[in-house]
């Protein structure tokens, strides 16, 4: 097995059991490690956080569908809530893919450092606080224009969207595993659209290296997505089992590295 194939094995096994424990962050960790990683696998530095942007959602697709699964199996996903979301956030995903493919790789890079730091502020402020549960499920066409902003900005930073799926229902009273199980199926509508978007809007034939798909490259997809298959569902177990406060905080500290990585990028 080549260097390459191990880092995107354990950078999968990462991102999988971040997916099933906070339903955030695994996109940001994998979109900053690839930005470092892919120009050594022939991807031109210009094309770097293009490309870690396409291939980090393309591996969400099987993350989410892991995690979601392990989720429903618990009866943490609210089901009427994801089918209010699900038609703003694949608008919204496939559209902010096709913004990005527009832009610099610079100013894509410092939209995700500074995300990063947002979602770390979040993180550690433990906002918004929890209200009491509700009874139902929220549902309603508010939800899917939230969603379309979601995926749009999802699809700018190389995300699932949790960390704004998440806030937003436990906002709307929803107990915060229940938020993470219904975040975790509305990212897989959300990496689904940008990926596509991104691998029907790639360069031209040539500019990327062989086994590319559009911005999307294959083979450090498809190395991601098995590992988190396996581990996304650990995860969850955690998740169901402990306090996330303190790990949450632990995870800020994280991310504001990881935004910082990316401003130090090749």
């Amino acid at each position: 097995m080549s260097l390459a194939w191990a880092i995107y094995l354990a950078l999968g096994a990462v991102a999988g059991v971040l997916a099933g424990l906070l339903g955030i962050g695994g996109g940001l960790v994998l979109v900053a490690a690839l930005v470092w990683l892919l120009p050594s696998q022939g991807v031109p530095v210009d094309q770097a956080v293009h490309v870690a942007l396409a291939t980090a959602l393309a591996s969400i697709i099987l993350t989410g569908l892991s995690s979601a699964r392990a989720h429903h199996r618990r009866g943490s996903v609210l089901w009427p809530t994801v089918a209010w979301l699900v038609p703003g956030v694949l608008i919204g995903g496939w559209l902010g893919s096709l913004v990005a493919t527009r832009l610099d790789g610079g100013l894509l890079r410092a939209f995700i450092a500074g995300y990063c730091y947002l979602a770390a502020l979040q993180l550690a402020l433990d906002w918004p606080r929890a209200r009491a549960e509700r009874a139902d499920p929220p549902t309603g066409p508010g939800y899917s224009a939230a969603g379309s902003l979601i995926g749009a900005i999802s699809a700018l930073v190389g995300i699932g969207g949790g960390s704004m799926t998440v806030p937003l229902l436990v906002w709307r009273g929803v107990r915060p595993v229940r938020a993470v199980g219904t975040s975790s199926a509305c990212g897989v509508a959300i990496a689904l659209a940008s990926a596509a978007g991104y691998a029907a809007h790639g360069p031209a034939p040539g500019l990327l290296p062989a086994g590319s798909w559009g911005y999307v490259f294959v083979p450090a997809a498809v190395g991601i997505a098995l590992a988190s298959v396996l581990t996304a569902p650990l995860g969850t177990r955690i998740a169901h089992r402990i306090s996330g406060l303190a790990l949450r905080r632990v995870f800020a500290i994280f991310l504001l590295l990881v935004g910082t990585s990316l401003w130090w990028g090749p």
